[in-house]
């Protein structure tokens, strides 16, 4: 290559690592041959070691694959790294008529979030100062550099008998007689607790000048019309402010953002492909959502997708497992407590789930567990589109989209009268039906994969994969406790095999096929047998009494206790 190519080379690649979003370029095959160091920030590793493996392996949900077989790019479209969302723009490379390769651009959708967030915070303290201010019983009065009025409190204005739009912009020294703002901007020294005479009366006032890398930009003057006392009270009030302000943003800045969109949901059996193929349509209303499906299905991924797929994207995303709490807690949870409102409650009161998911989704796991009286007044904000917090009277608006969960049969429950029918026709409005792995064996293999792939590096062990005859017992595995179930074999096994590939001698005992029946060829040990035994007969107690841990420990004639010890023991989940 002669100089001045290789120079050419040079800046390019300058100009790619100086650019701060990520770009990362596979050639035909998937296979990745480009990364700036902005892309190896955000996939946590050197362009060495991600250069020549495949995009699949990389980054799932990068669309690149999609894009070499298509030619079509695909502009604004969402990808997920690391807990991370990133608005992604995927191109195909185009030489000599045909795909040569694709290059994805991504931008970090959670930074410019947080820039929008920063922003509304500091409008909304912006507006939280004035009507301090203008609650506030002195006179309080902001300077420019230049001596204008910035700000005028409404106090201040009742005393001198003027406006704020009149006085605003013009020079202190034209509203305020025997004023000092001027001097303290020109000195750049405070004066506080100084006697200044005002429409004939002596004034107690404080002027302070504010000051930016070293140069005086502003002042502000205060002057006290009432008892020192007054004084403290309110500083009292806004100190109480400023610490709620503090707590909601800090629960909203916690309950902000999903972790999952549709392209992390594995799977591409029949009934997989149609469910996420309704997720985008379903996501573009506000109608209340009900998943249902078996514990350990992947509900909750569901969620998660509806979020992220709708119009309220941006805005928070706050569950809510409304079997983890007993009625009274969930009460104050759900919809916050005034102070006050019993013994114990915080200072100021607390802002409940609904009014931190308002604008986006709040999301009701185990539905079917909520208390009857819980359901009244779950009702009630489902039809009126407010609440109320516990100890006010006072009902406050909310805009949220409800998507609710339940591994439950909603419909016996009503006619047994633990569930509400009223309640049940409000959330039956869209059913998702999340199927249970049994009934989508041909998912597994890309399950085991992607499963794989998670555990290893959250459990920083090398890559495994599975013998055909592991995964065939895999496959023919009932599955109980569904996907759940799945990943706790999996990082089971991660944990105890060293070698590359895992063997069926490795799966946990009672999966194995040969030793699936209680009686096999051969003579084994008594104790081998008697748990092999012990294991099928919990797995079809709890098969027998869909999955109610306590109906099948009757079943079998023996004590809770014990049934929840040999379910720790055998691995096997409760639902």
């Amino acid at each position: 290559m002669t100089v001045a190519g290789t120079d050419i080379l040079n800046r390019l690649r300058a100009v790619l690592d100086a650019t701060y979003n990520g770009i990362i370029e596979v050639d035909g095959e998937g296979l990745v041959t480009t990364v700036n160091r902005a892309m190896e920030r955000i996939l946590g590793q050197p362009a060495e070691q991600l250069t020549g493996r495949h995009i699949q392996e990389l980054v799932p949900g990068t669309g690149l694959m999609e894009v070499l077989q298509t030619g079509q790019p695909q502009i604004g479209c969402r990808t997920v790294i690391g807990g991370r969302s990133y608005v992604s723009n995927r191109t195909p490379i185009i030489l000599d008529g045909r795909v040569a390769g694709a290059v994805a651009v991504l931008q970090d959708e959670t930074e410019l979030q947080h820039m929008l967030e920063e922003l509304e915070s500091t409008r909304n303290l912006k507006e939280l100062l004035e009507t301090v201010l203008d609650s506030a019983y002195d006179g309080i009065v902001v300077v420019d550099d230049e001596a204008r009025i910035t700000m005028f409190n409404r106090a201040y204005c009742e005393f001198l008998g003027v406006k704020q739009e009149d006085v605003l912009g013009r020079r202190v020294q034209d509203v305020i007689e025997n004023t000092r703002m001027h001097v303290v901007l020109q000195t750049g020294r405070p004066e506080v607790g100084e006697v200044q005479r005002i429409n004939g009366h002596d004034m107690v006032c404080s002027r302070i000048p504010l000051k930016r890398d070293g140069r005086v930009w502003a002042a502000v003057g205060k002057v006290m019309f009432r008892d020192v006392s007054d004084l403290r009270t309110l500083v009292k009030r806004v100190d109480r402010l400023q610490t709620e302000l503090e707590y909601y943003k800090g629960e909203l800045q916690r309950h902000q953002g999903t972790r999952y969109c549709l392209d992390n949901i594995t799977g591409a059996s029949p009934r997989m492909r149609e469910l996420k193929a309704l997720v985008p349509r379903v996501a573009r209303s506000d109608s209340t959502v009900l998943i249902r499906g078996e514990s350990g299905t992947g509900k909750e991924l569901f969620a998660h997708a509806l979020h992220n797929a709708s119009p309220r994207a941006h805005r928070p995303f706050v569950k809510v497992n409304c079997a983890a709490l007993p009625e009274n807690l969930l009460e104050s949870e759900l919809f916050g407590y005034a102070e006050g409102a019993f013994t114990g409650a915080r200072k100021g009161g607390k802002i409940g789930k609904f009014e931190l998911a308002d604008g986006g989704t709040i999301f009701l796991d185990e539905i079917g567990d909520m208390p009857v009286n819980m359901q009244v007044k779950l009702l009630r904000v489902l039809q009126e589109k407010e609440i109320e917090r516990l100890g006010e009277n006072r009902p406050l608006k909310v805009d949220v989209r409800v998507v609710a969960a339940t591994n439950r049969n909603l419909e016996e429950m009503v006619q047994l009268n633990l569930f509400r029918e009223d309640l049940f026709y409000r959330l039956n409005v869209v059913v998702l039906d999340v199927p249970p792995l049994r009934d989508r064996r041909e998912d597994i293999p890309a399950l085991v994969d992607s499963l794989l792939k998670k555990l290893a590096h959250r459990l920083g062990c090398p890559r495994k994969s599975l013998a055909p005859a592991a995964l065939e017992c895999l496959l023919d595995h009932h599955w109980p406790g569904n996907i759940r179930e799945l990943e706790n074999v999996l990082e089971r096994v991660l944990n105890i095999v060293d070698e590359e590939i895992i063997t069926i001698n490795h799966l946990p005992f009672y999966l194995r096929r040969e030793e699936m029946e209680p009686v096999a060829e051969g003579v084994r040990p008594l104790k081998e047998s008697v748990e092999n035994l012990e294991r099928i007969m919990i797995v079809r107690a709890l098969e027998a009494t869909a999955g109610d841990c306590l109906a099948a420990a009757r079943l079998l004639q023996v004590g809770k206790s014990t049934f929840y010890e040999k379910l720790a023991r055998y691995g096997i989940p409760k639902k």
